[in-house]
C-alpha cells in the first residue's frame, strides 16, 4: 500500500493506469495509490521455484529407485500447481485503487487484474467513512454517500486500512474546514 502525492506516483503504479486526461489535474488534498503488498519478487520466485524443482526431482529419483514410479508423476502436478498459484497470484496483485480528493470531490478508480478500470464519484461534502477501531481481520473500510457503499482497500492489512481510513477523514475534515468562495 502506498500514500502518495501526484509527483511520487510510482512508475509501475502509473503503468498500470495512466492519466484518464492529458490536461494538469487540479492539486489533490488527498492522493493514495493502493495496491496488494507483494514480498516475493521476480529473482525470488525463479530462486524458490528452482530449489522446489530440486527437491522435487531428487525426492521422484529416490521414489523411481524405490520401484514408486508412479510417485513421481505427483510430485510433478505438485510443482505444477504451485508455480500456477504463484502466477495467478501475481496476476492479482497487478489489482490497484486510485483514491483522490480535490476540488471535484473524492473520486476512487479501481483497475482489475486485466486492465479495466471503473471508476466512483462522491460529494466531499456528504461523504462518511466507515472503519473498525481497532480494526479486525474482517473490518472494511467503507466510504459511503446518499444510499451508496464502496468498500475500498479489501487486499490490505487491517492496519493499512484504517491508516488510509484515518488519513482520508482527515484531509476531509481539513477540506469541509475550508469555506468556500460563493459564485454569483
Amino acid at each position: 500500500m502506498t500514500l502518495c502525492t501526484p509527483a511520487d506516483v510510482p512508475l509501475a503504479a502509473a503503468a498500470v493506469a495512466p492519466p484518464a486526461a492529458a490536461t494538469v489535474a487540479p492539486p489533490a488534498s488527498f492522493d493514495a495509490v493502493l495496491y496488494p503488498n507483494r514480498s516475493l519478487g521476480r529473482f525470488g520466485f525463479h530462486l524458490l521455484m528452482a530449489a522446489i524443482v530440486l527437491v522435487s526431482g531428487a525426492l521422484g529419483a529416490a521414489f523411481v529407485l524405490a520401484g514408486a514410479w508412479p510417485v513421481t508423476g505427483f510430485l510433478g502436478l505438485d510443482v505444477l500447481l504451485l508455480y500456477l498459484a504463484f502466477r495467478w497470484n501475481y496476476r492479482q496483485g497487478r489489482r490497484a485503487e486510485f483514491i483522490r480528493l480535490d476540488a471535484a470531490g473524492l473520486a476512487v478508480r479501481r483497475v482489475d487484474p486485466e486492465g479495466r478500470a471503473r471508476e466512483w464519484r462522491f460529494d466531499a461534502n456528504w461523504v462518511r467513512i466507515t472503519i473498525d477501531d481497532p480494526p479486525r481481520p474482517d473490518s472494511q473500510l467503507i466510504l459511503s454517500s446518499h444510499g451508496r457503499t464502496l468498500a475500498v482497500g479489501a487486499f490490505l492489512s487491517p492496519e493499512e486500512r484504517l491508516e488510509v481510513g484515518k488519513a482520508l477523514r482527515a484531509a476531509l475534515a481539513a477540506r469541509r474546514q475550508i469555506p468556500h468562495r460563493e459564485t454569483g
